[in-house]
């Protein structure tokens, strides 16, 4: 008889970026990328994506609709490192430069079924009145090199608050 190998279990995620309020922003695009544990493994669907620009609707929640489709399935052998979604949203500032807006991170929703969340969104702030300056001077805003620390708790220190504005998102996980 062959001894049996480790078992999997699998978390398949299917849903969509509906839509935001950045009530200050307008022409805004959504990016999305998943953070996981070295236990688990993508096996089909996309891990990242980008969305189309778009503008603020035109009643009265001036929502920024972007109904952006994400599926992707995840194998794993341990639930620890458990999916999480980032996202980050750009879009121009006075100079035409695209700059961050708000980035965002939510865990995948450990219970099958339809499911929808807010995810608060946050801008990081420069350090030092010095760099503040400089980022206003230079028209370019502190960002992330990788957004993906953005799941992870270390190096967040200097965000500003969920001012900017929040995202939602729904879908199913099975």
């Amino acid at each position: 008889m062959a001894a049996a190998g480790p078992s999997v279990f699998l978390v398949m995620v299917n849903g969509q970026v509906e839509s935001a309020q950045f009530p200050e922003y307008d022409d805004l695009y959504c990016k999305y990328c998943f953070v996981y544990g070295q236990d688990w493994a993508p096996t089909a669907g996309l891990e990242e994506g980008i969305s189309q620009i778009t503008s603020k609707s035109r009643d009265a929640r001036r929502a920024l609709v972007w109904n952006f489709p994400i599926d992707v399935t995840f194998k794993s052998t341990n639930p620890h490192g458990w999916p999480q979604i980032v996202l980050s949203v750009y879009g121009p500032d006075v100079f035409g430069n695209d700059v961050v807006r708000g980035y965002g991170a939510v865990h995948v929703p450990f219970s099958p079924g339809r499911h929808k969340r807010t995810v608060p969104m946050f801008v990081p702030e420069s350090a030092s009145r010095l760099q503040r300056f400089t980022s206003w001077f230079m028209g370019r805003r502190p960002e992330y090199t990788d957004p993906r620390v953005v799941a992870q708790g270390e190096g967040r220190e200097g965000a500003r608050p969920p001012h900017p504005g929040q995202l939602d998102a729904g879908g199913q996980v099975g």
